[in-house]
């Protein structure tokens, strides 16, 4: 059922989900989660060569693995409380208005907290 109220000029329609819709977003927030866990294991060995000299390792390439690995644990803890609020039936709501997230947002970023226009409002106060 779609609410369908309006608040001044503010239309607050909810696009709920669909369970078949939140079974796809739970199976590719867990396809995510394997990919990142699997990148940060591969940033961490990387380089487990021996035949590379120490010294050819440049500190611009330890800074790309450190800053690859800090994004990919970002990445992973925002799919992780994507999957608590799965679980906890609280997925699809924004953390700032409350209101439902659109179902074409989540469907692009699944692991998303904030509606888009709350968003916009948090990316713009930086």
């Amino acid at each position: 059922m779609v609410n369908n109220q309006i608040i001044g000029d503010r239309d607050t329609r909810l696009s709920p989900l669909s369970p078949e819709d939140l079974a796809a977003l739970r199976d590719n927030l867990r396809e995510q989660r394997l990919f990142r866990e699997e990148q940060l294991r591969q940033i961490a060995a990387y380089p487990s060569r021996t035949d590379e000299p120490i010294l050819r390792r440049s500190a611009a390439r330890t800074e790309v693995r450190v800053k690859l690995a800090a994004s990919a644990r970002m990445v992973l803890a925002d799919v992780e409380a994507a999957l608590d609020r799965i679980a906890e039936g609280r997925y699809g709501c924004c953390h700032l208005c409350r209101r439902a997230i659109d179902r074409e947002r989540l469907m692009i970023v699944p692991q998303a907290r904030y509606c888009a226009r709350c968003q916009q409002v948090r990316e713009a106060g930086r």
